[in-house]
This record gives structure tokens, sequence and C-alpha cells, in this order.
């Protein structure tokens, strides 16, 4: 028996259960590998409970060795639930060894067999996010990932990052919309790209698109704004990537006080992993206080004198603005246009105080083939040097430039996780 439903396959399942107290889970992944039908069985159920519509919930058998084999080749998820029936000191070893091919940041549940209250110390000195203990029910689970995910004392758990031109027509949007949609890809991470740039915004053009709603909506309702209104306005673009669009019409008005923006940033963050944010090359108020609030800036540019200039102006506003952030990450584009006069990348660079992430050469065809088409570069031409720059620059912006890490001093370090107060 296959169900389609959020990819789980084969179970039979169980009569419903009554669940209360639990907040709809965000668009995370999450992957399961299980080593009893007893407790795959109640996993499978949860992946198809309501409040879990937007995750993308997995349900495996195999336990801890199908982990291992499956996790050496592919991104880990959010989400990590393993059941062992391990003794716990084999237990932590396994653990060790699942760290060597985790991606990190990425957190765990283990449904253990041993009752020891040990182990439980142990597990969460170690960072692991929840240890429970078999048999389990739907609602055991529910409420884990829900205390994981949507605990009123977490900070939301999407990383902000904002694409910016230092001028109009220097690329910033096309190179957002391909880096949102390769993150997504690559890691299998749930995304969403917001297309600030209401009246002139081409989100909606470069991914094929026509939504009757979107960010002006979003904006105009910010006092009502939640998880579940922002889920009715945004429309998918793929498997991991949703879309609040742009109207890109110039029959109202755009005006739009600060904490609308804010609001709409953090809800967004609330709902998925990774936010990116394509801002307008415009300064205004909003633009000054989403750059202050976001994890991480990408500056494009090209090199000539105005970008430079521009650049150099923003880098240093930055700096005061985010006086103990790192640096923003610079783009340099379009660069070689046949017959037009240009700074050299190292005179560019030199009183900006940065060096470039990536550099892209002038190729219009390759651009505007995918355009026209409603495709990323990688789509439309998956060999493309450029491709493989857009995949580099969505590792530096997760923090993922080592997918598969092989040594580090101890578990707590290998996952990413926040180590507890002992």
């Amino acid at each position: 028996m296959v169900d389609k439903t959020n990819g789980v396959t084969g179970a039979a399942y169980a009569e419903p259960e009554i669940v209360d107290n639990v907040r709809p889970i965000p668009r995370v992944s999450i992957q399961a590998f299980c080593d009893s039908e007893g407790v795959s069985a109640p996993l499978h159920n949860a992946a198809r409970d309501r409040r879990v519509a937007k995750a993308n919930f997995r349900v495996n058998m195999g336990g801890f060795k199908a982990a291992l084999e499956h996790f050496s080749s592919s991104p880990t998820p959010n989400l990590v639930i393993l059941e062992t029936r391990l003794e716990p000191v084999e237990l932590m070893a396994a653990l060790e060894r699942l760290a060597d091919v985790c991606d990190p940041g990425s957190k765990v549940v283990v449904i253990g067999h041993y009752n020891d209250v040990h182990l439980y110390r142990e597990l969460m000195r170690c960072g692991i996010s929840e240890y429970l203990v078999a048999p389990i029910s739907m609602a055991d689970i529910l409420g884990a990932i829900s205390e994981i995910f949507t605990s009123g004392d977490e900070k939301p758990i999407g990383r902000s990052i904002a694409f910016l031109g230092a001028r109009g027509g220097v690329g910033s949007s096309t190179i957002a919309h391909n880096i949102v949609w390769t993150i997504s890809q690559l890691f299998e991470t749930e995304s969403i790209l917001i297309d600030c740039d209401l009246p002139f915004g081409t989100a909606n053009i470069d991914f094929d698109r026509d939504p009757s709603q979107g960010v002006f909506e979003a904006l105009s309702s910010f006092e009502d704004m939640d998880e579940t209104l922002l889920d009715r306005l945004l429309s998918n673009c793929g498997d991991h990537l949703s879309l609040l669009a742009a109207p890109s019409v110039l029959d109202r008005n755009y005006e739009f006080d600060v904490e609308a923006y804010r609001i709409l940033i953090e809800t967004a963050q609330r709902s998925a992993p990774i936010v990116v944010l394509d801002l307008p090359h415009v300064w205004t108020d909003w633009t000054r206080a989403v750059l202050s609030d976001v994890d991480r800036i990408v500056i494009t540019a090209t090199p000539d004198l105005a970008n430079l200039r521009n650049a150099k102006n923003l880098i240093e506003t930055l700096a005061k603005l985010r006086p103990n952030d790192p640096q923003p990450f610079l783009i340099l584009n379009q660069v070689g246009v046949p017959k037009r006069p240009e700074i050299s990348v190292a005179e560019f660079c030199e009183p900006l105080n940065l060096s470039p992430t990536i550099q892209i050469g002038f190729d219009p065809e390759l651009f505007g083939e995918a355009a026209n088409g409603g495709l990323m570069i990688r789509q439309s031409a998956p060999k493309s040097p450029v491709a493989d720059l857009f995949d580099d620059l969505a590792h530096s912006l997760t923090g993922r430039g080592i997918a598969k890490v092989k040594k580090k001093p101890n578990l707590l370090d290998r996952l990413g996780l926040r180590k507890s107060a002992a």
C-alpha cells in the first residue's frame, strides 16, 4: 500500500487519535528511520495529520543503519527521528557515527527502548532535542515536533537573507531567485521568496506564476498576519519553494509602515527555514529597517564607478547599522561586457575592503534563455559554470560550506546543536 500524502509509504494506519494543544508545524523537512512497526505506525499517522501538512515528513525503516547510509550521500533534513534498540553505550557511539554524515544545524529526536534517566541526561547534554521511550503514540511525536519548532521560547526558525542591488539593473533579483531555488532544491530545504518590489517585481515572471494574491495583501493585513494567513497567500514554485509575489501593477499606492514588513518577515521565519527577500533599489525607512534586521545581506554590483560608489556607501552604512554582524556578501555580476570600460576586480574591491563571494561573467544568452522559459539557470543549463557558482553561494549563505563533516571535537559540535545546561 502506498499513500502519496507527504511522501509517506507503506503502513497500516491505526485508529485516529485525539491530539490537543499542538500548533501547526512550519515548512520543515523531517525524516524518520524506524526499527519496528510499533514505532513506524504512529509516525506514519503523525505524518498524515493536518498539523503537519506544510512539512515534508518521510518515514523509513532500517533504523540507524539506514540513516547512516542515506545521509552519507543526501542532505540532512531539519529534523531526524531515529528509533534504536541499542544499549546506552552503543547508542552514544552510534550517534557519533551519525554526526559524521550530518549537516550542521539538524535537530535529532531519539526513540529508544531503555527508560534510563542517566541516558536521557547524557543525550540532552550532547544536544539531542528529545528522547522518547517506546512504545510511543502519535500525540508523543506531534508534541515533540511542536515543542522543537513552535515553542513560545524558541526564536524564529528561519534564516532571513536580503538581496539588494548597488544600482538598478545589476541583476540582483535574478540572482536572488536563482539562489533561493538552488537552496530549496540542493538541500531540500523549505524556502520562501518574498518579492518586495511591489510595483515592478519579476519573481512571478521568472517562476512562470500568476498568483491573484501575494505580498500586497500580506502587508495590507499585517495586523492579522499569522502562519495560516501567510500560507493562503503563498504560491507553490516547486517541491520546497513558495513565493509571495509582487502585484507588479501601478494602479495603487504601495506605502506601508515599517512594522508591516517586520511582522511579515517574522511570520515567514516561523513558517520556513529559509526566507529570501528580493529588495528593490530604493532607500526608505522600511528598506533600512529590513537591512538592519535580516540575518544575511547580499549586495550585487557591476564593475563600474557608480556601482563602486553605491556599494561603498551601502557597506559603510550597514557597518553602522549592524556593528556586530559580519560584512555583507558581495557579488560582481556582468563582468566582461564587450566594449564597456570596467574597473578591475582588484581596484573595485580595494576601497570596499571586501572580496567578492562570486563573480559572474556577462552572458546574456544564458540568462535570457532561462528568463524567457520561466526557468532557473540550473534548470535551463545544468552544466553551466554559473549554476556551479550559484551552488557555491547557496552553501555559503546557509553555512553548509562543508556538507559532510568527518572530524569534530564532539557530538554537540558536529550536529551544530545548542548545548543544554548540565
